[in-house]
């Protein structure tokens, strides 16, 4: 596993936990729950950008392909 996505993985762990945390108490932390989503959604966007999208001229041809 790359060094990237193993980062990714580890943001997005503790983005939730951190969310989670600011969540579980009888008063709500916002700044918390705000830096954890924060935390979670950047890791979520460095994943994502290492999956290669399928660019329209091969779906086409996919297409063709299968009539």
């Amino acid at each position: 596993m790359k060094k990237s996505n193993l980062l990714s993985y580890l943001l997005i762990l503790f983005g939730a936990v951190i969310a989670i945390y600011a969540k579980a108490g009888t008063s709500q932390n916002v700044i918390l729950l705000i830096v954890g989503i924060l935390v979670l959604m950047f890791g979520a966007y460095k994943l994502s950008s290492t999956i290669p999208s399928v660019t329209s001229k091969e779906a086409h041809s996919f297409i063709e392909e299968e009539e």
